[in-house]
Protein backbone atom coordinates (compact mmCIF):
# COMPACT_ATOMS: atom_id res chain seq x y z
CA UNK A 1 0.00 0.00 0.00
CA UNK A 2 1.58 3.59 -1.15
CA UNK A 3 1.55 6.69 0.47
CA UNK A 4 0.59 8.18 -3.30
CA UNK A 5 -2.24 5.35 -3.31
CA UNK A 6 -3.61 6.83 0.15
CA UNK A 7 -3.29 10.25 -0.31
CA UNK A 8 -4.74 10.57 -3.81
CA UNK A 9 -7.72 8.82 -2.09
CA UNK A 10 -10.48 11.91 -2.68
CA UNK A 11 -10.49 14.67 0.42
CA UNK A 12 -7.05 13.28 2.10
CA UNK A 13 -4.98 15.71 0.54
CA UNK A 14 -7.40 18.46 1.50
CA UNK A 15 -8.50 17.42 4.29
CA UNK A 16 -4.65 16.83 5.70
CA UNK A 17 -3.33 20.53 4.35
CA UNK A 18 -6.15 22.06 5.57
CA UNK A 19 -5.76 20.83 9.08
CA UNK A 20 -2.28 21.41 8.91
CA UNK A 21 -2.49 25.12 8.47
CA UNK A 22 -5.90 25.64 10.82
CA UNK A 23 -3.52 24.46 13.44
CA UNK A 24 -0.14 26.73 12.38
CA UNK A 25 -0.98 29.37 14.96
CA UNK A 26 -0.31 26.40 17.55
CA UNK A 27 3.54 26.00 16.23
CA UNK A 28 3.32 30.75 16.24
CA UNK A 29 1.77 31.97 19.00
CA UNK A 30 4.00 31.36 21.37
CA UNK A 31 6.93 32.03 19.51
CA UNK A 32 4.93 35.29 18.19
CA UNK A 33 3.64 36.51 21.80
CA UNK A 34 7.28 36.15 22.86
CA UNK A 35 8.91 38.45 20.60
CA UNK A 36 5.45 41.27 20.47
CA UNK A 37 5.73 41.52 24.69
CA UNK A 38 9.56 41.35 24.00
CA UNK A 39 9.76 43.97 21.51
CA UNK A 40 7.51 46.08 23.23
CA UNK A 41 9.89 46.74 26.36
CA UNK A 42 7.95 43.99 28.50
CA UNK A 43 9.67 41.58 30.00
CA UNK A 44 10.01 37.47 29.32
CA UNK A 45 8.63 36.49 32.18
CA UNK A 46 5.36 38.34 30.92
CA UNK A 47 6.02 36.93 27.68
CA UNK A 48 6.17 33.21 28.55
CA UNK A 49 3.31 33.66 31.37
CA UNK A 50 1.38 34.67 28.24
CA UNK A 51 2.37 32.12 26.06
CA UNK A 52 1.45 29.41 28.75
CA UNK A 53 -1.84 31.11 29.31
CA UNK A 54 -2.46 30.51 25.31
CA UNK A 55 -1.36 26.94 25.52
CA UNK A 56 -3.51 25.66 28.92
CA UNK A 57 -6.70 27.43 27.38
CA UNK A 58 -6.54 25.86 24.35
CA UNK A 59 -5.91 22.53 26.20
CA UNK A 60 -8.48 22.39 28.87
CA UNK A 61 -11.35 23.49 26.29
CA UNK A 62 -10.38 20.54 23.78
CA UNK A 63 -13.08 17.88 25.54
CA UNK A 64 -15.69 20.02 26.11
CA UNK A 65 -15.59 21.45 22.35
CA UNK A 66 -15.62 17.80 20.84
CA UNK A 67 -18.56 16.76 23.23
CA UNK A 68 -20.32 19.94 21.39
CA UNK A 69 -18.96 18.44 17.62
CA UNK A 70 -20.26 15.11 18.87
CA UNK A 71 -23.54 16.91 19.65
CA UNK A 72 -23.93 19.45 17.01
CA UNK A 73 -21.31 18.98 14.35
CA UNK A 74 -18.29 20.38 12.97
CA UNK A 75 -19.36 23.76 11.60
CA UNK A 76 -21.42 24.83 14.16
CA UNK A 77 -18.36 24.53 16.88
CA UNK A 78 -15.36 25.16 14.80
CA UNK A 79 -16.36 28.16 12.52
CA UNK A 80 -17.39 30.76 15.61
CA UNK A 81 -14.50 29.12 17.17
CA UNK A 82 -12.18 30.06 14.46
CA UNK A 83 -13.96 33.44 14.00
CA UNK A 84 -13.61 34.63 17.94
CA UNK A 85 -9.64 32.78 17.84
CA UNK A 86 -8.71 35.17 14.94
CA UNK A 87 -10.27 38.10 15.73
CA UNK A 88 -8.33 37.64 19.48
CA UNK A 89 -5.17 37.51 17.97
CA UNK A 90 -5.85 40.60 15.54
CA UNK A 91 -6.56 42.00 18.80
CA UNK A 92 -3.50 42.11 19.92
CA UNK A 93 -1.60 44.77 17.78
CA UNK A 94 -4.66 47.08 18.51
CA UNK A 95 -4.04 47.25 21.94
CA UNK A 96 -0.44 47.08 21.88
CA UNK A 97 2.34 45.57 24.17
CA UNK A 98 1.88 48.70 26.78
CA UNK A 99 -1.92 48.30 26.59
CA UNK A 100 -3.70 46.92 29.31
CA UNK A 101 -2.28 44.23 31.04
CA UNK A 102 -5.58 42.66 31.50
CA UNK A 103 -6.79 43.58 28.00
CA UNK A 104 -4.05 41.48 27.09
CA UNK A 105 -4.24 38.60 28.84
CA UNK A 106 -8.22 38.24 27.93
CA UNK A 107 -7.23 38.58 24.65
CA UNK A 108 -5.00 35.76 24.48
CA UNK A 109 -7.09 33.28 26.72
CA UNK A 110 -9.76 33.81 24.15
CA UNK A 111 -7.92 33.32 21.28
CA UNK A 112 -6.60 30.01 22.99
CA UNK A 113 -10.37 29.21 24.25
CA UNK A 114 -11.73 29.21 21.31
CA UNK A 115 -8.98 27.60 19.11
CA UNK A 116 -10.98 25.13 16.44
CA UNK A 117 -10.56 21.45 17.48
CA UNK A 118 -9.51 20.24 14.09
CA UNK A 119 -7.31 17.60 15.19
CA UNK A 120 -9.92 15.40 17.02
CA UNK A 121 -12.47 16.38 14.22
CA UNK A 122 -10.39 14.90 11.55
CA UNK A 123 -9.77 11.84 13.48
CA UNK A 124 -14.02 11.47 13.55
CA UNK A 125 -13.55 12.34 9.17
CA UNK A 126 -11.21 9.40 8.61
CA UNK A 127 -13.61 6.27 8.83
CA UNK A 128 -16.28 8.20 6.03
CA UNK A 129 -13.12 9.41 3.96
CA UNK A 130 -10.89 6.20 3.93
CA UNK A 131 -13.01 3.53 4.35
CA UNK A 132 -10.55 0.21 3.96
CA UNK A 133 -8.95 -0.67 7.17
CA UNK A 134 -5.21 -0.60 5.99
CA UNK A 135 -5.55 2.29 4.00
CA UNK A 136 -6.67 3.99 7.49
CA UNK A 137 -4.59 3.19 9.50
CA UNK A 138 -1.89 4.56 7.35
CA UNK A 139 -3.70 7.87 7.10
CA UNK A 140 -3.72 8.08 10.74
CA UNK A 141 0.18 7.32 11.08
CA UNK A 142 0.56 9.84 8.41
CA UNK A 143 -2.06 12.52 10.01
CA UNK A 144 0.14 11.90 13.60
CA UNK A 145 3.42 12.46 11.98
CA UNK A 146 2.71 15.55 9.98
CA UNK A 147 1.28 17.03 12.94
CA UNK A 148 5.23 17.64 13.94
CA UNK A 149 5.49 20.12 10.86
CA UNK A 150 3.60 22.43 12.15
CA UNK A 151 6.24 22.67 15.13
CA UNK A 152 9.14 23.10 12.60
CA UNK A 153 7.44 25.51 10.39
CA UNK A 154 5.27 27.53 12.69
CA UNK A 155 8.22 29.34 15.15
CA UNK A 156 10.54 29.48 11.83
CA UNK A 157 7.89 31.28 10.19
CA UNK A 158 6.53 33.51 12.83
CA UNK A 159 10.36 34.16 13.74
CA UNK A 160 11.20 35.63 9.93
CA UNK A 161 7.71 37.25 9.72
CA UNK A 162 8.81 39.17 12.92
CA UNK A 163 12.24 40.05 11.97
CA UNK A 164 10.89 41.45 8.38
CA UNK A 165 7.52 42.95 8.83
CA UNK A 166 7.57 43.02 13.10
CA UNK A 167 5.70 41.38 15.71
CA UNK A 168 2.12 42.31 15.23
CA UNK A 169 2.42 40.81 11.52
CA UNK A 170 3.21 37.19 12.76
CA UNK A 171 0.44 37.61 15.16
CA UNK A 172 -1.48 38.63 12.19
CA UNK A 173 -0.23 35.97 9.78
CA UNK A 174 -1.12 33.10 12.78
CA UNK A 175 -4.88 34.19 12.72
CA UNK A 176 -4.88 34.23 8.61
CA UNK A 177 -4.14 30.93 8.34
CA UNK A 178 -5.73 29.94 11.53
CA UNK A 179 -8.95 31.12 9.53
CA UNK A 180 -8.17 29.87 6.22
CA UNK A 181 -7.38 26.35 7.29
CA UNK A 182 -10.45 25.88 8.98
CA UNK A 183 -11.95 27.05 6.22
CA UNK A 184 -10.53 24.80 3.83
CA UNK A 185 -12.08 21.75 6.25
CA UNK A 186 -14.98 22.64 6.82
CA UNK A 187 -16.21 23.95 3.44
CA UNK A 188 -14.85 20.09 2.31
CA UNK A 189 -17.66 17.44 1.66
CA UNK A 190 -16.60 14.91 4.19
CA UNK A 191 -16.84 17.16 7.09
CA UNK A 192 -19.83 19.38 5.45
CA UNK A 193 -22.02 16.04 5.57
CA UNK A 194 -20.93 14.78 8.34
CA UNK A 195 -23.77 14.12 10.74
CA UNK A 196 -22.64 13.56 14.74
CA UNK A 197 -23.68 10.15 15.71
CA UNK A 198 -25.90 9.90 18.47
CA UNK A 199 -26.23 6.63 21.09
CA UNK A 200 -27.65 3.57 19.26
CA UNK A 201 -29.94 0.79 21.23
CA UNK A 202 -27.01 -1.52 19.80
CA UNK A 203 -25.24 0.65 21.86
CA UNK A 204 -26.63 0.04 25.24
CA UNK A 205 -26.30 -4.35 24.78
CA UNK A 206 -22.27 -3.33 25.01
CA UNK A 207 -20.71 -4.10 28.47
CA UNK A 208 -20.69 -1.71 30.73
CA UNK A 209 -17.46 -0.23 30.27
CA UNK A 210 -18.10 0.85 26.43
CA UNK A 211 -21.32 2.31 27.06
CA UNK A 212 -19.61 5.74 29.15
CA UNK A 213 -16.50 7.41 28.55
CA UNK A 214 -15.06 7.58 31.62
CA UNK A 215 -14.27 3.86 31.77
CA UNK A 216 -10.89 2.77 33.81
CA UNK A 217 -9.53 2.05 30.58
CA UNK A 218 -9.84 5.46 29.29
CA UNK A 219 -8.65 6.86 32.60
CA UNK A 220 -5.40 4.88 32.40
CA UNK A 221 -4.98 5.41 29.26
CA UNK A 222 -4.93 9.39 29.38
CA UNK A 223 -2.57 9.03 32.61
CA UNK A 224 0.02 6.86 30.83
CA UNK A 225 -0.37 9.83 27.87
CA UNK A 226 0.11 12.84 30.82
CA UNK A 227 2.99 10.77 31.71
CA UNK A 228 4.50 10.54 28.32
CA UNK A 229 3.77 14.42 28.40
CA UNK A 230 6.48 15.08 30.53
CA UNK A 231 8.89 13.82 28.48
CA UNK A 232 7.78 16.76 25.76
CA UNK A 233 7.69 19.21 28.10
CA UNK A 234 11.25 18.63 29.51
CA UNK A 235 12.27 18.42 25.86
CA UNK A 236 12.49 22.54 25.58
CA UNK A 237 13.83 22.85 28.94
CA UNK A 238 16.70 20.71 28.08
CA UNK A 239 17.28 21.70 24.91
CA UNK A 240 18.07 25.40 26.18
CA UNK A 241 20.61 24.26 28.93
CA UNK A 242 22.14 22.47 26.71
CA UNK A 243 23.12 25.62 24.81
CA UNK A 244 23.79 27.20 27.20
CA UNK A 245 26.37 24.29 28.23
CA UNK A 246 28.03 24.84 24.57
CA UNK A 247 27.57 28.12 24.08
CA UNK A 248 25.65 27.24 21.06
CA UNK A 249 22.30 29.47 20.94
CA UNK A 250 20.92 27.94 17.78
CA UNK A 251 20.65 24.18 19.46
CA UNK A 252 18.01 25.75 21.57
CA UNK A 253 15.97 25.45 17.95
CA UNK A 254 17.84 23.08 16.18
CA UNK A 255 16.74 20.09 18.97
CA UNK A 256 13.15 20.20 18.99
CA UNK A 257 13.30 20.83 15.39
CA UNK A 258 15.22 17.58 15.19
CA UNK A 259 12.92 16.09 17.46
CA UNK A 260 9.87 17.09 15.58
CA UNK A 261 11.70 15.60 11.88
CA UNK A 262 12.19 12.32 13.77
CA UNK A 263 8.94 12.26 14.56
CA UNK A 264 7.73 12.72 10.95
CA UNK A 265 9.70 10.10 9.87
CA UNK A 266 8.70 7.79 12.38
CA UNK A 267 5.31 8.33 11.29
CA UNK A 268 6.34 7.58 7.50
CA UNK A 269 8.01 4.36 8.81
CA UNK A 270 4.97 2.96 10.97
CA UNK A 271 2.43 3.61 8.58
CA UNK A 272 4.20 1.24 5.82
CA UNK A 273 4.46 -1.68 8.75
CA UNK A 274 2.39 -4.62 8.77
CA UNK A 275 0.82 -4.32 12.24
CA UNK A 276 -0.33 -8.34 13.70
CA UNK A 277 -0.60 -7.05 17.26
CA UNK A 278 -3.91 -5.24 18.88
CA UNK A 279 -3.43 -1.57 19.40
CA UNK A 280 -2.93 -1.88 22.78
CA UNK A 281 -0.01 -3.93 23.11
CA UNK A 282 1.46 -2.11 20.22
CA UNK A 283 0.93 0.74 22.51
CA UNK A 284 3.23 -0.53 25.20
CA UNK A 285 5.51 -1.74 23.24
CA UNK A 286 6.24 1.44 21.32
CA UNK A 287 6.38 3.76 24.42
CA UNK A 288 9.34 1.22 25.64
CA UNK A 289 10.99 1.51 22.55
CA UNK A 290 10.23 5.79 23.22
CA UNK A 291 11.98 5.23 26.64
CA UNK A 292 14.64 4.03 24.93
CA UNK A 293 15.21 6.51 23.03
CA UNK A 294 15.96 9.31 25.52
CA UNK A 295 18.50 7.62 26.96
CA UNK A 296 20.68 9.17 24.81
CA UNK A 297 20.41 12.28 26.85
CA UNK A 298 22.21 10.77 29.92
CA UNK A 299 25.32 10.78 28.13
CA UNK A 300 25.63 14.73 28.05
CA UNK A 301 26.16 14.67 24.16
CA UNK A 302 27.76 17.40 22.15
CA UNK A 303 25.77 19.61 19.91
CA UNK A 304 25.94 17.32 16.69
CA UNK A 305 25.67 14.16 19.26
CA UNK A 306 22.56 16.09 20.99
CA UNK A 307 20.64 16.39 17.58
CA UNK A 308 21.24 12.75 16.87
CA UNK A 309 20.09 11.68 20.58
CA UNK A 310 17.14 14.24 20.58
CA UNK A 311 15.80 12.93 16.85
CA UNK A 312 15.86 9.40 18.12
CA UNK A 313 12.79 9.11 20.91
CA UNK A 314 11.38 11.27 18.35
CA UNK A 315 11.23 8.29 15.73
CA UNK A 316 8.56 6.29 18.62
CA UNK A 317 6.59 9.55 19.31
CA UNK A 318 3.82 9.00 15.91
CA UNK A 319 3.69 5.37 16.66
CA UNK A 320 2.84 5.61 20.69
CA UNK A 321 0.12 8.53 19.60
CA UNK A 322 -1.06 6.22 16.76
CA UNK A 323 -1.48 3.42 18.70
CA UNK A 324 -3.04 5.93 21.29
CA UNK A 325 -5.95 7.04 18.90
CA UNK A 326 -6.19 3.66 18.12
CA UNK A 327 -6.72 2.44 21.70
CA UNK A 328 -9.36 5.08 22.41
CA UNK A 329 -11.24 3.38 19.08
CA UNK A 330 -11.59 0.02 20.86
CA UNK A 331 -12.39 2.06 24.62
CA UNK A 332 -15.14 5.42 23.40
CA UNK A 333 -18.05 4.90 22.35
CA UNK A 334 -19.07 5.88 18.88
CA UNK A 335 -21.54 8.59 19.62
CA UNK A 336 -18.49 10.45 21.38
CA UNK A 337 -15.29 9.26 19.88
CA UNK A 338 -14.58 12.84 18.83
CA UNK A 339 -14.66 14.37 22.70
CA UNK A 340 -12.36 11.13 23.24
CA UNK A 341 -9.91 11.96 20.46
CA UNK A 342 -10.15 15.49 22.75
CA UNK A 343 -9.27 14.06 25.93
CA UNK A 344 -6.22 12.26 24.36
CA UNK A 345 -5.02 15.62 23.24
CA UNK A 346 -5.55 17.60 27.04
CA UNK A 347 -3.73 14.99 28.74
CA UNK A 348 -0.60 15.14 26.57
CA UNK A 349 -0.79 18.91 27.04
CA UNK A 350 -1.29 18.82 30.00
CA UNK A 351 1.81 16.49 30.61
CA UNK A 352 3.95 18.70 28.50
CA UNK A 353 3.09 22.16 30.32
CA UNK A 354 3.86 19.80 33.86
CA UNK A 355 6.79 18.64 32.09
CA UNK A 356 8.04 22.37 31.29
CA UNK A 357 7.44 23.33 34.75
CA UNK A 358 9.29 21.10 36.34
CA UNK A 359 12.33 20.67 34.24
CA UNK A 360 12.71 24.53 35.13
CA UNK A 361 12.98 23.57 38.46
CA UNK A 362 15.63 20.87 37.67
CA UNK A 363 17.85 23.72 35.68
CA UNK A 364 20.59 23.68 38.43
CA UNK A 365 20.46 19.19 38.81
CA UNK A 366 22.06 18.53 35.19
CA UNK A 367 22.04 14.75 35.13
CA UNK A 368 18.06 15.28 36.78
CA UNK A 369 17.07 17.17 33.91
CA UNK A 370 18.53 15.11 31.64
CA UNK A 371 16.96 12.09 33.40
CA UNK A 372 13.76 13.93 33.31
CA UNK A 373 12.67 12.71 29.48
CA UNK A 374 13.20 9.41 30.03
CA UNK A 375 11.53 9.12 33.35
CA UNK A 376 8.08 10.08 32.26
CA UNK A 377 8.57 7.84 29.36
CA UNK A 378 9.20 5.25 31.47
CA UNK A 379 6.37 5.92 33.88
CA UNK A 380 3.84 5.89 30.55
CA UNK A 381 5.33 2.80 30.11
CA UNK A 382 4.38 1.43 33.47
CA UNK A 383 0.95 2.69 33.37
CA UNK A 384 -0.10 1.01 30.06
CA UNK A 385 1.76 -2.06 30.78
CA UNK A 386 -0.28 -2.71 34.04
CA UNK A 387 -3.52 -1.04 32.79
CA UNK A 388 -3.17 -3.63 29.66
CA UNK A 389 -6.22 -5.75 30.37
CA UNK A 390 -8.49 -3.05 30.48
CA UNK A 391 -7.07 -1.55 27.23
CA UNK A 392 -8.30 -4.02 24.84
CA UNK A 393 -8.35 -7.47 23.68
CA UNK A 394 -4.98 -9.19 23.38
CA UNK A 395 -4.64 -10.10 20.28
CA UNK A 396 -6.27 -9.21 16.90
CA UNK A 397 -8.32 -11.93 15.44
CA UNK A 398 -6.74 -13.05 12.25
CA UNK A 399 -7.50 -14.31 9.20
CA UNK A 400 -6.06 -17.47 9.54
CA UNK A 401 -6.14 -18.06 13.24
CA UNK A 402 -7.07 -21.29 15.06
CA UNK A 403 -9.56 -21.33 17.41
CA UNK A 404 -10.50 -23.27 20.52
CA UNK A 405 -13.34 -24.62 18.72
CA UNK A 406 -13.43 -28.33 19.52
CA UNK A 407 -13.34 -31.02 16.37
CA UNK A 408 -16.91 -31.84 14.97
CA UNK A 409 -18.74 -34.94 16.67
CA UNK A 410 -18.30 -38.50 14.80
CA UNK A 411 -21.64 -39.87 14.70
CA UNK A 412 -22.82 -43.43 13.89
CA UNK A 413 -24.22 -42.73 10.35
CA UNK A 414 -20.88 -41.06 8.55
CA UNK A 415 -19.40 -38.06 9.29
CA UNK A 416 -20.39 -35.15 10.35
CA UNK A 417 -18.64 -31.78 9.59
CA UNK A 418 -18.92 -28.11 11.63
CA UNK A 419 -21.11 -25.87 9.64
CA UNK A 420 -19.84 -22.47 8.71
CA UNK A 421 -21.51 -20.18 10.99
CA UNK A 422 -24.14 -18.70 9.35
CA UNK A 423 -24.22 -15.14 12.12
CA UNK A 424 -21.67 -13.11 12.20
CA UNK A 425 -20.53 -10.09 14.19
CA UNK A 426 -19.58 -7.37 12.17
CA UNK A 427 -18.06 -3.90 13.61
CA UNK A 428 -19.30 -1.36 10.87
CA UNK A 429 -16.92 1.64 9.93
CA UNK A 430 -18.82 3.89 12.12
CA UNK A 431 -17.84 1.80 15.18
CA UNK A 432 -21.01 -0.01 15.86
CA UNK A 433 -20.94 -3.76 16.39
CA UNK A 434 -23.85 -5.16 14.79
CA UNK A 435 -24.95 -9.10 14.31
CA UNK A 436 -25.79 -10.02 11.20
CA UNK A 437 -27.73 -13.18 10.45
CA UNK A 438 -25.99 -14.60 6.43
CA UNK A 439 -27.82 -18.05 6.51
CA UNK A 440 -29.21 -16.85 3.00
CA UNK A 441 -26.14 -16.59 1.54
CA UNK A 442 -23.54 -19.23 0.07
CA UNK A 443 -21.66 -20.97 2.53
CA UNK A 444 -18.13 -19.49 0.94
CA UNK A 445 -19.41 -15.59 0.33
CA UNK A 446 -20.15 -14.98 3.79
CA UNK A 447 -17.04 -14.31 5.09
CA UNK A 448 -16.34 -12.11 1.92
CA UNK A 449 -19.78 -10.80 2.72
CA UNK A 450 -18.65 -9.96 6.18
CA UNK A 451 -15.77 -8.25 5.54
CA UNK A 452 -17.36 -6.05 2.81
CA UNK A 453 -19.82 -5.20 6.04
CA UNK A 454 -17.19 -3.75 7.45
CA UNK A 455 -16.09 -1.03 5.11
CA UNK A 456 -20.16 0.37 5.44
CA UNK A 457 -21.54 2.19 7.97
CA UNK A 458 -24.37 0.41 9.81
CA UNK A 459 -27.89 0.59 8.88
CA UNK A 460 -29.26 2.71 11.82
CA UNK A 461 -26.06 5.20 11.23
CA UNK A 462 -26.39 5.48 7.83
CA UNK A 463 -30.33 6.14 8.41
CA UNK A 464 -29.18 8.39 11.08
CA UNK A 465 -27.14 10.32 8.73
CA UNK A 466 -29.73 10.39 6.16
CA UNK A 467 -32.47 11.58 8.13
CA UNK A 468 -30.91 13.62 10.84
CA UNK A 469 -31.86 16.92 8.87
CA UNK A 470 -34.63 16.67 6.20
CA UNK A 471 -34.19 19.89 4.68
CA UNK A 472 -30.73 18.74 3.29
CA UNK A 473 -32.05 15.12 2.52
CA UNK A 474 -31.58 15.92 -1.32
CA UNK A 475 -28.34 17.93 -0.63
CA UNK A 476 -27.43 15.11 0.64
CA UNK A 477 -28.05 12.70 -1.77
CA UNK A 478 -27.58 14.60 -4.95
CA UNK A 479 -23.77 15.38 -3.02
CA UNK A 480 -23.29 11.46 -2.62
CA UNK A 481 -24.54 10.52 -5.77
CA UNK A 482 -22.23 13.12 -7.42
CA UNK A 483 -19.25 12.34 -5.91
CA UNK A 484 -20.09 8.68 -6.62
CA UNK A 485 -20.37 9.18 -10.66
CA UNK A 486 -17.28 11.31 -10.53
CA UNK A 487 -14.83 8.54 -9.19
CA UNK A 488 -16.88 6.15 -12.09
CA UNK A 489 -16.01 8.94 -14.67
CA UNK A 490 -12.31 9.42 -13.08
CA UNK A 491 -11.66 5.21 -13.73
CA UNK A 492 -13.36 4.39 -16.51
CA UNK A 493 -11.14 6.96 -18.43
CA UNK A 494 -8.44 5.69 -16.14
CA UNK A 495 -8.96 2.16 -17.64
CA UNK A 496 -10.18 3.30 -20.97
CA UNK A 497 -13.47 1.58 -20.55
CA UNK A 498 -16.08 1.79 -23.01
CA UNK A 499 -19.06 4.71 -23.08
CA UNK A 500 -22.40 2.65 -22.25
CA UNK A 501 -25.08 2.54 -24.37
CA UNK A 502 -28.83 2.68 -23.73
CA UNK A 503 -31.24 5.25 -22.53
CA UNK A 504 -30.14 8.59 -21.76
CA UNK A 505 -31.62 8.61 -18.11
CA UNK A 506 -30.02 4.65 -17.53
CA UNK A 507 -25.85 5.86 -18.57
CA UNK A 508 -25.46 7.53 -15.39
CA UNK A 509 -26.54 4.28 -13.45
CA UNK A 510 -25.08 1.95 -15.73
CA UNK A 511 -21.39 3.83 -14.81
CA UNK A 512 -22.05 3.72 -11.29
CA UNK A 513 -22.87 0.01 -11.15
CA UNK A 514 -19.89 -0.76 -13.57
CA UNK A 515 -17.59 1.08 -11.14
CA UNK A 516 -18.96 -1.09 -7.73
CA UNK A 517 -18.72 -4.00 -9.52
CA UNK A 518 -15.42 -4.46 -10.90
CA UNK A 519 -13.69 -2.45 -8.10
CA UNK A 520 -15.31 -5.05 -5.46
CA UNK A 521 -14.56 -7.92 -8.04
CA UNK A 522 -10.41 -6.70 -7.83
CA UNK A 523 -11.19 -6.64 -3.99
CA UNK A 524 -12.12 -10.38 -3.95
CA UNK A 525 -10.22 -11.76 -6.18
CA UNK A 526 -6.88 -10.13 -6.48
CA UNK A 527 -6.37 -7.81 -3.48
CA UNK A 528 -7.65 -10.61 -1.32
CA UNK A 529 -7.72 -13.37 -3.50
CA UNK A 530 -5.19 -15.86 -5.30
CA UNK A 531 -5.54 -14.36 -8.85
CA UNK A 532 -2.38 -11.58 -10.43
CA UNK A 533 -2.24 -8.97 -12.49
CA UNK A 534 -1.98 -11.52 -15.99
CA UNK A 535 -5.49 -12.91 -14.47
CA UNK A 536 -6.93 -9.81 -13.90
CA UNK A 537 -5.67 -8.57 -17.66
CA UNK A 538 -7.48 -10.99 -19.31
CA UNK A 539 -10.60 -10.68 -17.22
CA UNK A 540 -10.32 -6.60 -17.92
CA UNK A 541 -10.83 -6.85 -21.76
CA UNK A 542 -13.93 -8.71 -20.80
CA UNK A 543 -15.36 -6.07 -18.97
CA UNK A 544 -14.28 -3.73 -22.26
CA UNK A 545 -16.69 -5.77 -24.42
CA UNK A 546 -20.17 -5.36 -22.12
CA UNK A 547 -21.84 -1.75 -23.38
CA UNK A 548 -25.16 -1.98 -22.67
CA UNK A 549 -25.89 0.06 -19.46
CA UNK A 550 -28.96 -2.27 -18.58
CA UNK A 551 -26.75 -5.33 -18.00
CA UNK A 552 -24.89 -3.53 -15.85
CA UNK A 553 -27.68 -2.41 -14.16
CA UNK A 554 -29.24 -5.56 -13.85
CA UNK A 555 -25.78 -6.71 -11.89
CA UNK A 556 -25.46 -4.01 -9.37
CA UNK A 557 -26.35 -6.49 -6.27
CA UNK A 558 -23.91 -9.09 -7.06
CA UNK A 559 -21.10 -10.57 -5.20
CA UNK A 560 -17.51 -9.43 -6.91
CA UNK A 561 -16.22 -13.12 -6.96
CA UNK A 562 -19.81 -14.40 -9.40
CA UNK A 563 -18.07 -11.05 -12.11
CA UNK A 564 -16.32 -14.09 -14.38
CA UNK A 565 -19.01 -16.26 -14.37
CA UNK A 566 -21.69 -13.62 -15.08
CA UNK A 567 -19.53 -12.31 -18.11
CA UNK A 568 -19.17 -15.43 -19.89
CA UNK A 569 -23.23 -15.79 -19.29
CA UNK A 570 -23.66 -12.32 -21.06
CA UNK A 571 -25.05 -12.35 -24.69
CA UNK A 572 -24.39 -10.54 -27.86
CA UNK A 573 -27.06 -7.91 -27.28
CA UNK A 574 -24.45 -7.04 -24.42
CA UNK A 575 -21.55 -7.22 -26.52
CA UNK A 576 -21.01 -3.37 -28.11
CA UNK A 577 -19.82 -3.34 -31.71
CA UNK A 578 -16.79 -0.77 -30.85
CA UNK A 579 -13.21 -2.13 -30.67
CA UNK A 580 -12.62 -2.76 -26.76
CA UNK A 581 -8.97 -3.18 -27.13
CA UNK A 582 -6.24 -0.34 -26.43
Amino acid sequence: MTYRAVLGTRHVTRLLAGTLTGRMPSGMVAVSLVLWVTGGGGSLTTASLLAAVYGLAASITQPVKGRLMDRHGQTRVSAPAAVIAGSSLLALPVIGPDGSTWAIGAAVALAGLANPPLESGLRSLWPSVVTDPGQRKVIQALDTGSQGLMYVTGPLLATWLAAAFGADAALAAASALGVVGTTAVLTSPPSRTWRPRHAEPSETTQPANRQRLASSGMVLLCTGLAALGLSLGGLGVWAAAIAETHHTAWLTGALPAAFSTGSFLGGLLFARLARRAAPATQLVCTAALFAAGWLGLLTQPGPQAAIVAAALPGLFLTMVITCGFETIDALAPASRTTEAYSWLILAVGTGQAAGTVLAGNLTGHVLGLSALPAAGAVLATAVFALSRPVLGPRRRPGRHRRTSTPPPTIVDEGESFMPVKTVWTVTHSCGHEVTHNLADRAADRRAGFARWLTGRECTDCWKAARDADTAAKDQWLATRRAEEQAAAAQWAEQFQMLPLEGPERALAWGERSRFQLVTAAYTALVSEGTWDEADWAVLEEKIRTISRAGWWIDQRDAEGTDLPELLDAATSDDIGTENPHR
